[in-house]
């Protein structure tokens, strides 16, 4: 169910958000309309919802540039939706730090599936966790806190990219195909492009300060796709 999250839907068909109100309404969501970008930024500000569920062609600001607003204070999941299912405006969306993508017309049982796994990422489960503390050349996992530190600096990392560093972090060493990645990252089996990976591991790369030509953390395995460094313990 919903569990009392609140949630942002940024989209100016009528028609297509209160769809989509109405599916997540029974699942137990609490939602917040927007028809445009500016009153969608008005409304995160005033709301501070729990996710944003963004349409990428808004009037007055597009979802692009929203979604970069957004990511300047904050780090929940965003959701894009996409009326054309072309690789350039999704590696956009994706680029400027959305979490996943889904592609109009679609299922509205998909997009709540799509919905729910970002909030459990998102959702930290202390009851699950220890005090174990990891540190690898000045970057640090605190799993009771669950949260990265690099070099005494929290990292600010959406619920993807939190997920694909602890993904990568616990098999140092371990080459993890593309499409590994993209299985454990995306579940449900809904069909991603592959270039989403490589979107994600270079926003991690940035936020790590991790020279793709000369990586300390996560280097590119040609043809395949990526390996944590197997460093010593710091």
């Amino acid at each position: 169910m919903g569990w009392g999250r609140s949630l942002l839907i940024v989209e100016d068909d009528s028609k297509t958000a209160g769809l989509i109100e109405m599916f997540l309404a029974k699942e137990g969501f609490r939602t917040f309309l927007a028809s445009d970008g500016r009153e969608g930024l008005e409304l995160f500000a005033e709301m501070q919802p729990d996710m944003v569920i963004l349409d990428a062609l808004l009037p007055r600001v597009n979802g692009f540039d929203v979604c970069a607003e957004i990511r300047r204070t904050s780090q929940v999941p965003i959701l894009f939706l996409t009326a054309r299912d072309e690789e350039a405006d999704i590696v956009l969306g994706l680029g400027l730090g959305a979490d996943d993508y889904v592609v109009k017309p679609f299922s509205p049982r998909e997009l709540v599936a799509r919905v729910k796994a970002l909030l459990r990422r998102a959702t930290p489960d202390f009851g699950t966790q220890s005090d174990r503390v990891e540190s690898i050349a000045g970057l640090v996992y605190e799993s009771m806190n669950r949260r990265f530190m690099l070099n005494g600096q929290q990292l600010e990392l959406t619920p993807l990219e939190f997920a694909l560093l602890r993904t990568l972090l616990n098999s140092p060493g371990r080459v993890f195909l593309r499409s590994e990645l993209l299985d454990t990252l995306y579940p449900s089996g809904d069909p991603v492009i592959d270039r989403v990976i490589d979107v994600h591991v270079g926003k991690l790369r940035q936020k790590l300060g991790d020279d793709p030509n000369a990586p300390v953390f996560i280097h590119t395995v040609r043809g395949l796709g990526y390996r944590f460094a197997d460093l010593e313990p710091s």
